[in-house]
């Protein structure tokens, strides 16, 4: 027999990501990472819910073993700088780049990382 998960509303789940991480995760964090795949509703009509353990899971993916599991996969020589791990969601999305989801787009960090590693005198004049 297995284990029924334990749901978390979206205020819960949030509440629970602060104490766990000691800093302020907002209901529109989780949103968030319902909105873009990173851990799944359950639920329907406006009783949306998320697994606890889902939630664990993510969020001990980021206790620094997301950059080790990358660097297996793609070699050393990975520029985890670029990953822009240490960003909080709300400073990825500043701006505008919350009004809709588009998975293509580029968070405004890294679009400034080139723009500024890349000009010359030219553009600065």
């Amino acid at each position: 027999m297995t284990e029924a998960p334990s749901l978390l509303t979206i205020k819960e789940a949030s509440e629970w990501a602060s104490k766990h991480l000691g800093k302020n995760v907002t209901t529109s964090n989780i949103a968030y990472l319902i909105q873009y795949g990173r851990i799944r509703k359950i639920g329907e009509n406006g009783s949306t819910q998320v697994d606890l353990q889902e939630l664990i899971q993510y969020y001990q993916s980021y206790n620094g073993a997301r950059e080790v599991i990358f660097k297996e996969r793609l070699g050393d020589d990975l520029n985890w700088a670029l990953s822009f791990d240490q960003y909080k969601e709300a400073e990825t999305t500043k701006h505008v780049h919350r009004l809709h989801p588009y998975k293509g787009k580029f968070i405004p960090q890294l679009v400034e990382y080139f723009l500024d590693g890349h000009t010359d005198k030219f553009k600065i004049a």
